[in-house]
Parts: C-alpha cells; sequence; structure tokens
C-alpha cells in the first residue's frame, strides 16, 4: 500500500505518518517524563525535612525511608495495576480517544493538586495521576495502531515512532 492511499496528498504528516501520530507521540512523551520525573524526586520528597526559612516551612514531609519506600510502592505499582480497569472503562464505557483525553486531564490535575503544599493535595495528586495514568496507558498505544491499517511496515514504523515519544520522554524525566 502506498502512502497516498493512506493519507491524501494535501494532508499533513508528521514524518510521512497520519498528523495524529504526533498528537499521541507527545501525549506519550509528556506522560512518561511526569511519571519518570515523579518516580526520581518522590522519595526524596517523602523524606526530606529541611527548614525553608523561618516561617517553619520544611521542603518535604520527613518520613522514615520504610514509609517513603511503602508510598513509592504502591503509587508505582498503581499505575501499572490500574491499567486493567482502565482498558475496561475505555473498552465499555467512555472509549479509546475520551479515556485518554480524561486520562491526561487527571494526571494534569494530580500535579496541580500537587503543587498545593499540604499533606492531602499531595497523596490526593498522587492518586490522581494513579488513575489518570490507569486511562491513559493502556488505550494510547491501541491508538495509534488504529491510525493504520493491520501489518504492513508502515505501522511498524510509526509504532517505532511512537515509542521514541516514550523513551525521550523517560530521559528527560530522569
Amino acid at each position: 500500500m502506498t502512502s497516498s492511499e493512506i493519507t491524501s496528498p494535501r494532508e499533513r504528516t508528521f514524518f510521512g505518518h497520519p498528523r495524529g501520530l504526533a498528537t499521541l507521540f507527545f501525549t506519550e512523551l509528556w506522560e512518561r517524563f511526569s511519571y519518570y520525573g515523579m518516580r526520581a524526586i518522590l522519595i526524596l520528597y517523602l523524606v526530606d525535612a529541611i527548614e525553608t526559612g523561618g516561617m517553619g516551612l520544611t521542603g518535604g514531609m520527613g518520613l522514615t525511608v520504610a514509609k517513603a519506600g511503602a508510598i513509592y510502592g504502591m503509587y508505582t505499582a498503581g499505575v501499572y495495576l490500574l491499567a486493567l480497569p482502565g482498558g475496561w472503562i475505555a473498552d465499555r464505557i467512555l472509549g479509546q480517544q475520551r479515556a485518554v483525553f480524561a486520562g491526561g486531564v487527571i494526571i494534569a490535575a494530580g500535579h496541580f493538586s500537587m503543587a498545593i503544599p499540604t499533606t492531602f493535595t499531595f497523596f490526593a495528586g498522587l492518586m490522581l495521576i494513579v488513575v489518570g495514568t490507569g486511562l491513559l496507558k493502556p488505550n494510547i498505544s491501541a491508538m495509534v495502531g488504529d491510525l493504520y491499517p493491520d501489518g504492513g511496515a508502515r505501522r511498524d514504523a510509526g509504532f517505532s515512532i511512537y515509542y521514541m515519544g516514550i523513551n525521550v520522554g523517560a530521559l528527560v524525566g530522569r
């Protein structure tokens, strides 16, 4: 199948692929940046208790390393375990596009929530990020596959470009 059969000559493309691949590429890039960036600083924030100025504010939560490790483990487990219900919700209720959009909005709400310096908003933000990732992660890859007909080198190349977004986001997030 030639590229003209998949996209019209006047249609904008992303490295010769459907334009939707760019949106999925950058969505996944920022999601991985969010996830790996959070993993990189989460335990450090949870155990840090340095005074910042004379107002009695701390730079972190001052938890023990054991408690911080448990929270970290629950966060990373939740991100992966909620992919199953996230896929089910997309298949049965929302559809893939709405699930990915809702997941992205929920992840962003989680990060905004964590910017408010209270214990409640911190943990609420972690939960929002976990739920949002559970909606986004299992569905975005399926959307990449839906951009192409089954099989073929173009589809494989599209997935390669998409996975580069994952790798770039993970690299920058660390």
